[in-house]
This record gives structure tokens, sequence and C-alpha cells, in this order.
């Protein structure tokens, strides 16, 4: 299954824990395909935000299991990616405009 570098990456996860991890240590959480691998998410990061990564980690959320109606309803599957920016590269997706090395300053 060959993915393109757009649907690697599916979003940010948007929580505070998230994004304290990406204020305090440079790094990102997000959300990726589930069929995507570190290389694959780590091509996809380097090209779409222009930075260089150092270290990817993936991990992989259950979904619940509930009871609706009687019938027991399996959650769907969520994958995670956190990835660690080398020395000197900061990308804020929580709001800020600076995108690419911690050098780059904002324009209005």
């Amino acid at each position: 299954m060959e993915l393109s570098l757009q649907e690697v990456v599916q979003g940010a996860v948007v929580s505070s824990k998230a994004q304290i991890t990406n204020m305090d240590q440079q790094k990102l959480v997000l959300r990726v395909h589930p069929a995507a691998n570190k290389p694959m998410v780590k091509e996809a990061i380097e090209s779409l935000f222009g930075v260089k990564v150092s270290k990817v980690r993936i991990l992989i959320r259950k979904g619940k299991d509930r009871i609706v109606r009687r019938h027991r309803v399996k959650g769907s599957i969520e994958k995670r990616a956190i990835i660690t920016l080398k020395e000197g590269y900061k990308v804020d997706v929580f709001g800020q405009s600076e995108v690419g090395t911690s050098d780059a300053t904002a324009t209005e």
C-alpha cells in the first residue's frame, strides 16, 4: 500500500500534554496513518515542515470496548507519532507562526 506524504500525517494531537511536550521539549505529537512506519513518518515530517528529525517513536492506542444497545462495539485504533527534532529546529503546531529553524522571525 503506497501512502503519499500528505496521507501519512493526519493531524496534530490537541491536548494539554501534547502542547507542553511541544513547547518545552521541542517534540511533535501527531496522529499518523495506521499503516505508516517510522521511516515514512520521518520522511513526511522532513519534507512537509522543512525540519530535520532526530528520532521517531510510535504509539498505538487501541479503541475501548463499549456496550451499545446490548451489542459490544470496539472503538477505532489510533496511531500516534512522537517526533523529536534535531537541535535548532522548532515547529509550533499550536498557533504561533514560527516554522522551520529557531532563527526565523515571523513576518506579518
